[in-house]
Formats: C-alpha cells, structure tokens, sequence
C-alpha cells in the first residue's frame, strides 16, 4: 500500500509544494496511486495552483529582484537588509451561477535602502504587500473586468512568472518620498555652509570700501550699517 505525504523543497527562488509516495503506511487507500504535484513559482500553472488550495512561499535576497534593486541607493548597506519573505495561496469563491472565482492571495515583506529626499543618504523603509488578485480565461475578460470594477485582474497562464508578480507588488508599495524622521546630518547647516562657500581658487568679492567682510567674503552686516549711519550724518 501507498501513501502520499505532502512535503516542501527549494525551487526557482523559493519554496514548492509537493507529494512524495511512500510505500507501506496504513490506514490511506483513497491516496494510493496518486501522482506527485509540483509548483515552481517562475513556471506556474496559475489555474491549477488556485484549484489545489495550496500555499507556496519562500525567502530570498532582495538583489535577485532586480528591478526592485535597481530602486536602491547608492550608500546602501544591502549585506544589512533582512531577506524578502513571500507566500503565494490559491482561493477559489463560489458563485451562484457559474463556476468559482480564481483568485490568488499574496503577502510579501521585507526591508528596502531608499535615498533620503531631504539629507540624499540611506534610509531604510519597510515593505509590506498583502493582496488579493482575481484571475479569468483571457486577456480580454481581464481587460473587461479590470476596467469596471476595483479588483486587479489578470489572465490565467500555465507559465506564470509569480516572483514577477511579487516584484510588481514591491515596487508598487515603495514610498513616494523616502525620509528619515530625523536626518544623520544636519541639513540645514550643510546647506547653508554649501551656498555660503567660496568655491577652489577663486578670491572672495570684495567688500565695498570701509565695510569689514565675514569669512566667506560677503560684507559684515554691522560695517554696512555703521557705513549707511557714517553716510548720513
């Protein structure tokens, strides 16, 4: 007698669910014979994963999504950033007429180095997607559905690239504008010492004549005064 026991490996950038035959268990005729079932997540056969009820998931290195790690800044410490943990679960909903409807659940996190808009250095930011995506027959019924209504909806494939998927979702959840609640540096005093500083090699301008200059060559504000007093008495 068989027996078919469900157990998970590695593949494609996470991990599968699969069935292994084991012979001589007892007590499990209705399973004897049935063949192995395998998920890969770069190749899936989206319609038959949704029917099987099964959950897939995996972690991997946020730099084997390279479109998302494209997104990085140029400081960031990638060595430092937690891995991308996914899982992908089929779900079928019954309708009263016709046949269910296919949709696949997906939740991914993870952490993300984004350039700081306001100190240009990295800042790290959480990544969260929780989703729920609608399946049909076609391109056309998916067009027609995704226009009326607020679900996402896509075509069902045999060769279904989901860690794409799951990458879209990623670059979608990205802050508009990343920041650090409080900047390692002082921006404000950089920016000031920035637009005050005397470029390499050239000379201060010259104060007007009787007015003291400040270090970076513009004119002392207490000489302006005491000239402008001079002047009109």
């Amino acid at each position: 007698m068989f027996c078919v026991l469900k157990c998970m490996s590695w593949m494609g950038g996470g991990v599968i669910a699969q069935a292994a035959i084991v012979p001589g268990l007892a007590h499990c005729p209705k399973l004897t014979g049935m063949k192995a079932r395998t998920f890969a997540p770069r190749k899936l056969d989206i319609e038959a994963f949704i029917e099987s009820g099964e959950t897939i998931s995996g972690a991997l290195p946020l730099t084997d999504l390279t479109r998302l790690a494209q997104e990085l800044a140029k400081d960031a410490s990638v060595g430092a950033l937690s891995l991308v943990h996914w899982s992908a679960t089929g779900r079928q909903v019954a309708q009263r007429v016709g046949g269910p409807q296919l949709w696949l659940d997906l939740v991914a996190k993870g952490d993300m180095a984004l350039e700081c808009q306001r100190c240009l250095h990295a800042v790290t930011v959480p990544m969260s997607v929780n989703h729920s995506i609608r399946f049909v027959k076609d391109e056309a019924a998916a067009a027609e559905l995704d226009a009326d209504s607020d679900d996402d909806v896509l075509a069902l494939s045999r060769q279904f690239d989901l860690m794409d998927l799951i990458e879209d979702e990623l670059i979608m959840a990205l802050p508009i504008v990343p920041r650090h609640e409080q900047c390692p540096t002082d921006v404000v005093s950089l920016m000031t010492a920035e637009s005050e500083a005397v470029p390499p090699g050239m000379v201060p301008e010259a104060a007007e004549e009787g007015q003291a200059a400040t270090a970076s060559g513009r004119p002392n504000p207490f000489a302006v005064l005491a000239s402008l007093k001079k002047d009109r008495s």
